[in-house]
């Protein structure tokens, strides 16, 4: 059965968005299945459960993190995740900074966006996220000018991340009405950060979309849909 929902899925997305599974709370042996279906990227939200999941499957996924993460747990996830999808503080930045520049990373992060009217939903306004990514904007631009010749000096506000777009969810609601709405806020914040830095060809990625709204967010230009009810049907712990 995950098989053939994988294949469903897979046939219906359009080229270059990414199915990303969303493995939390499933077991090892649903992940198995899913890999031999040809699934490559899960995401857990949880980071004991990540870092005890990671050593029993095979080297080649592409682990992503979506949960809200604490910075005391920074060494469960960032050794083991290729993205970050769920930045949602400027402290949890700053934090992830400085554990790639201790560890001789650089980190790729989503920057979570709250858009929802959900209140119990994390992130960042869109005046915050722009603020932030025009501050990293001035310190990438004095990088660029600021070489002697030798090395470069990076002034970046944040020298060990990599933003590489944002991540947002709808409100819960079965209103689509609502669901296209908040969709379209997050595509528009999305092409304001990329017009206003023409220059970062990295900033390309939109997570939006999970089991119930996915085909929504396509239309408003997903790059990843975060799908796991739908691929492993109902959590079992």
């Amino acid at each position: 059965m995950i098989a053939e929902r994988i294949s469903e899925i897979t046939t219906a997305l359009p080229q270059g968005v990414a199915l990303v599974a969303v493995s939390k709370f499933h077991p090892v042996g649903r992940l198995r299945e899913a890999y031999e279906a040809g699934q490559r990227i899960f995401a857990e939200s949880r980071p004991q459960e990540l870092a005890a999941k990671v050593p029993q499957l095979p080297d080649d996924i592409s682990w992503h993190f979506i949960g809200h993460l604490q910075t005391n747990k920074l060494k469960l996830v960032l050794p083991y995740v290729s993205l970050v999808q769920s930045v949602d503080s400027v402290h949890l930045l700053e934090a992830i900074d400085r554990w790639g520049a201790q560890n001789g990373r650089v980190i790729d992060v989503l920057l979570e966006v709250h858009i929802a009217s959900d209140a119990t939903k994390q992130g960042f306004s869109p005046e915050e996220i722009m603020a932030i990514t025009a501050a990293e904007g001035r310190g990438r631009g004095r990088e660029a000018t600021a070489n002697d010749g030798s090395r470069p000096q990076t002034e970046a506000e944040y020298g060990h991340v990599r933003l590489r777009g944002l991540m947002g969810m709808a409100t819960l609601t079965e209103d689509e009405t609502v669901i296209e709405r908040d969709f379209q806020r997050i595509q528009d914040l999305f092409e304001a950060v990329k017009a206003a830095h023409p220059d970062w060809r990295w900033f390309d990625q939109l997570s939006i979309g999970m089991s119930g709204d996915w085909p929504i967010a396509l239309r408003h230009g997903a790059t990843m849909v975060r799908i796991g009810t739908d691929i492993f049907g109902p959590r079992e712990y």
